[in-house]
């Protein structure tokens, strides 16, 4: 699903390796060149591979794979003969292998890269293939596939109209914390990504930051046999975590609900709002506590005004 997060990333406003600085031009796609293919995969059911994806593995002329065993298995399972040269290109390598690849493109070569589960670049290698190779001219189409951000949103039952993926979380706790604090008044249903050994203490950090209440999914093992989602608040989650989690996960959260103003709600929009967040998860309860406190009406006001709601009075 994801390659693990590096504490040597570069910052935002530092291009990556292969990357054009700002203001550089990028040239034209050159149809003499090769072409860079970036090809999804199952998420672990091999049923679920696209179906264009045993013919892109057979035409190409170079893989380049994060785990090149994992291929292997894959392209068994689709009963594809791997014809053209398979190399690793995982986060170690990830830079240096990087010029290697673009010398294959720009020598006409179809390249086809695959990460372990879903589509690259998505907290995957090939970013800086992708920002490589459209410096060069090169002409990058894609074999669309699986997504764990995708299917775990839609598996979540949390709202999906506007969602936002931040990926992993920082490995310190300090700059974990810095960031959930940071993403606190986020009103957009958030999706993560995170290791198994560590989700019991990002849970943990959710919950200092977020409060325990807010409404969330993991979800682990997506597709595979041992597939699990649990639905809660933070708080039940975290303790649930703490026994112990294996798998590949991706959690989803409820965005905050609207912060308070100096404005009056009307008692239809307090009602409004309490449907809203018991739609995430949140029992009656909870959302009436959550929308007082939120819009700043107090916890008496909004339970009057589902009471006079249920009663035909508002």
């Amino acid at each position: 699903m994801a390659a693990m997060q590096s504490d040597d990333e570069p910052r935002p406003d530092e291009p990556r390796p292969g990357e054009p600085r700002a203001g550089e031009p990028r040239a034209e796609p050159n149809a003499s060149l090769g072409v860079l293919v970036l090809a999804g995969v199952p998420l672990g059911n091999a049923g679920d591979a696209p179906p264009r994806l045993a013919e892109a593995l057979a035409g190409a002329e170079v893989i380049a794979a994060e785990d090149t065993r994992r291929l292997k298995r894959l392209a068994a399972d689709l009963g594809v003969r791997l014809g053209g040269r398979v190399v690793s290109y995982f986060e170690a390598n990830e830079a240096a292998r990087t010029p290697e690849l673009i010398d294959e493109l720009q020598a006409g070569r179809r390249v086809v890269l695959v990460t372990d589960a879903g589509m690259p670049s998505v907290s995957d290698p090939g970013y800086r293939l992708v920002a490589a190779a459209v410096a060069a001219g090169i002409t990058i189409t894609s074999v669309p596939g699986p997504s764990a951000v995708i299917t775990a949103l839609a598996l979540s039952g949390l709202p999906v109209d506007r969602f936002c993926f931040e990926g992993f979380l920082p490995r310190r706790a300090a700059e974990r914390r810095s960031r959930l604090d940071a993403l606190a008044g986020e009103p957009r249903t958030m999706v993560f990504f995170e290791a198994p050994h560590r989700l019991a203490d990002s849970l943990d950090a959710m919950v200092a930051a977020l409060g325990a209440e807010r409404p969330a999914a993991v979800c682990r093992e997506l597709t595979k046999t041992y597939e699990e989602v649990r639905r809660g608040p933070l708080s039940e989650l975290a303790s649930w975590a703490g026994a112990g989690v294996k798998g590949e996960i991706t959690v989803v959260v409820a965005g905050a609900l609207a912060a308070s103003s100096d404005r009056n709600y009307a008692p239809a929009e307090l009602v409004d709002l309490v449907d809203a967040a018991e739609l995430a998860g949140m029992t009656r309860k909870e959302a009436v506590v959550a929308v007082g406190k939120a819009t700043g009406a107090g916890r008496r006001t909004v339970f009057e005004a589902v009471v006079a709601r249920k009663h035909g009075g508002g």
